[in-house]
């Protein structure tokens, strides 16, 4: 990459191996990496068995985020990293599947990443960069709301939340039954012998080839579908884990928390929240064949991390052998906590999934199957925190998280435990590449301000303001504030009145300071007002069942 400029804008002061010199520096390429519902505790650096080499080589090099938080669910965290401001500003105040009726019509609840936001890649091309994605969008149905029209010179995309990883295409709501995909804009089909997480990283390797004699430096983001439902993966990935979890989730939570307090990812001492314990069947009240296909479900989600991992290091290894490695500033994120949401709920599923599946224990994981892991093995993904996707609990919104880049080998292999947030992401990448953040005109049209703050500063070591950030979805909030955290979620998961934690000494969320502590609570409900009216956030009814009903086989959560 030749594009130069005379300072280098990323020089982290007291980290750097690379010095801030007057002499033309590159701009820095960017590879932003997603997973797709991937939990707290999954992969081997933040404490999980399973098979994660170039990832926990990413953190012995890198530094870990053990308080980098997103949305509770996917698109709005998605519009939040490419936009750098609420999810409520950017079009996703809810997902564009799950809109009230109030909500309807109303800025904000456009459903897709609207025009009121400049978007990363729309800035970064402006900025002389080459941009590409490929994988899950999320943002937006239409040619005029793909990714073509949003910023990015190639892309090739699963424009719903989920589908097939096969070849068989068929997506994850009865409603609305066919995976579409889009390349550069184009409604596309996919080749034969498409797996989605092989395929994602092909295509991207592709297009940076193929601008290689460009002489720009890249922004890219890899945005896998791994491991959402439906669980997928090639037979030989499965069976690297059979029999690995037939002693069920309490004895897994354990060994996973063990590890996590002996890698410091957690404190000493500290003890899961599990408040759905008791309202959910244990691993010995299952009977033998419902524990034969919980562990059976848990082999084939490891199987497509540990799968996609491996994907990410063929990646890696390209930028090593093309000597851009070292020059690419790398991100690994999911985009919200585990999901223990059952398809099942979502409408029409459950006579499509009987009806046009082979979800046998013979096949389970197969193309032809429709399967996820449940509500327990999600609990377990989230361990230490309580809850999972779709909750403003620390279980919903608290996600692993990786930075990488050479000048952060004097810091390689720490964890770093400042809060930072996904709308932290654009302001901290336009830094590092020296280009300025848009104003209150972009492109002929005005958009919001970028709410967000560049990590940089907390990265070296400096002390950083403390600040409130919000979040609503569903209906149920939180609002964060320093150490201290409120939530209200409605019955069964909460009691409909604020509870509040301090994190700093309950990062489990376990102990509800609201009657001891009302000075504190009553700043932080000012706070939440705030958020409100700044973020034009509207709490009507909820009417959906999906993610209100948390039941596994005939027992459901009260």
């Amino acid at each position: 990459m030749k594009l130069r400029q005379l300072s280098l804008a990323f020089c982290f002061a007291g980290l750097a191996s690379l010095g801030c010199q007057a002499a033309e520096k590159e701009k820095p390429n960017f590879l932003i990496i997603i997973a797709d519902d991937l939990g707290y505790s999954d992969i081997g650096s933040f404490g999980g068995e399973i098979s994660t080499p170039n990832l926990d080589e990413l953190a012995s090099e890198g530094i870990r985020l053990t308080s980098f938080q997103t949305a509770p669910t996917c698109s709005p965290t998605r519009s939040m990293l490419l936009s750098g401001t609420d999810n409520h500003q950017a079009g996703l105040g809810n997902m564009g599947e799950l809109l009230q009726e109030d909500q309807k019509g109303k800025p904000g609840y456009e459903g897709y990443l609207n025009q009121r936001v400049a978007s990363l890649a729309e800035v970064m091309q402006d900025a002389g960069y080459a941009t590409y994605t490929t994988g899950k969008w999320h943002l937006g149905r239409t040619e005029e709301t793909s990714p073509k029209a949003r910023g990015f010179d190639r892309s090739f995309i699963l424009v719903q939340g989920g589908a097939s990883h096969f070849d068989d295409q068929f997506a994850i709501i009865s409603q609305d039954p066919k995976a579409i995909y889009r390349e550069d804009g184009k409604q596309v089909e996919v080749p034969k012998g498409f797996f989605s997480s092989e395929f994602y990283t092909d295509r991207l390797i592709q297009y940076i080839e193929a601008d290689r004699q460009e002489n720009k430096p890249f922004f890219a983001v890899l945005s896998y579908t791994a491991p959402h439902w439906p669980l997928h993966a090639p037979d030989e990935w499965i069976d690297k884990y059979k029999g690995r979890y037939a002693e069920g989730y309490e004895a897994l939570r354990q060994e996973r928390l063990k590890r996590m307090q002996e890698l410091g990812i957690v404190p000493a001492g500290i003890q899961p929240n599990l408040p759905m314990q008791g309202g959910l069947p244990s691993w010995d009240e299952l009977t033998d064949e419902q524990r034969q296909r919980e562990a059976r479900s848990m082999e084939i989600y490891a199987a497509m991390v540990d799968n996609m991992d491996h994907h990410i290091g063929r990646l890696l290894d390209y930028l090593r052998k093309t000597g851009e490695l070292d020059n690419t500033f790398i991100l690994f994120m999911s985009d919200n906590g585990a999901d223990g949401n059952s398809p099942i709920d979502l409408p029409g599923n459950r006579e499509w999934m009987a009806r046009d599946f082979d979800n046998s224990l013979e096949n389970m994981g197969r193309k032809g199957s429709y399967i996820d892991y449940g509500a327990q093995w999600a609990q377990v993904g989230s361990t230490p925190f309580p809850y999972f996707k779709g909750f403003t609990a620390e279980g919903g919104i608290t996600v692993p998280a990786i930075v990488w880049h050479p000048s952060l080998k004097a810091r390689a292999g720490q964890i770093d435990r400042n809060h930072f947030h996904v709308m932290d992401v654009m302001p901290t990448l336009l830094e590092m590449a020296g280009i300025q953040q848009p104003g209150k005109k972009f492109r002929g049209r005005e958009v919001q301000p970028i709410q967000g703050r560049s990590m940089l500063a907390a990265l070296r070591g400096e002390a950083v303001p403390e600040r409130a950030i919000g979040w609503e979805l569903f209906g149920r909030r939180a609002l964060r504030k320093g150490d201290w955290k409120m939530t209200w979620m409605s019955p069964p998961y909460g009691s409909g009145q604020w509870k509040l934690y301090n994190l700093a000494n309950d990062p489990v969320e376990a102990y509800d300071l609201a009657e001891q502590e009302p000075a504190k609570l009553e700043e932080m409900l000012g706070e939440w007002e705030s958020y409100v009216r700044r973020n034009n956030v509207l709490l009507g009814p909820v009417n959906i069942k999906y993610g209100f009903q948390t039941c596994l086989y005939e027992h459901c959560f009260k």
